[in-house]
């Protein structure tokens, strides 16, 4: 059986065309992968140091207990938007908002689970946030968190943030010390 060159032209634009379809329901359409070109963008590393100020009680809290366990404190849950300050006072240039989630996750001792973006109101980073989830166990002297992203300057950010506590009140409001180093484009 011989083919024409008509035939086998036709046959392999089939062949090619099913193929291509083949690919795309399998791949899906929703996605693509390109490779990864850098041209003139080169990682950089900022150090980046201000105070989280956590308030729990009094009249104006920036952070709010959203849920109560029915016994202990395991699972207790807050819903923060701290001031990120460039000093521990109070009054201090506000520089930006810590705001996300802290539970506490661990059922010996103060470990907490901590989901925060810290916003950024500030300069060049203005608009810009850091995305913090990790372990905080609030009664050690220093404590690291991992950095698990960022957006606009600190986007494809990752590192790690060291936090201290300044101040603690025994009601449960905080001035906490970080410094966080950051790598990113």
């Amino acid at each position: 059986m011989a083919f024409s060159v008509n035939q086998a032209l036709c046959i392999f634009f089939f062949i090619t065309l099913f193929s291509t379809l083949l690919v795309n329901l399998i791949n899906g359409e929703f996605a693509e992968q390109s490779p990864v070109v850098f041209t003139e963008r080169m990682e950089k590393m900022t150090q980046l140091h201000f105070y989280f100020h956590d308030i729990v009680d009094g009249e104006s809290p920036t952070a709010v207990k959203i849920i109560s366990p029915d016994a202990g404190y395991f699972g207790e849950t807050y819903m923060a938007d701290d001031p990120l300050t460039e000093g521990p006072e109070p009054t201090s240039k506000l520089v930006g908002r810590a705001q996300g989630v802290y539970a506490l996750a661990s059922k010996q001792g103060a470990g907490l689970l901590m989901v925060m973006n810290f916003a950024f109101l500030e300069g060049i980073y203005n608009g810009s946030t850091i995305s913090v989830l990790g372990r905080n166990q609030i009664f050690e002297s220093v404590r690291e968190m991992p950095v698990v992203g960022g957006s606009g300057i600190f986007r494809f950010a990752r590192g790690y943030a060291l936090a201290k506590t300044f101040w603690m009140s025994q009601k449960g409001d905080a001035v906490v010390e970080y410094n966080v180093s950051v790598v990113h484009y």
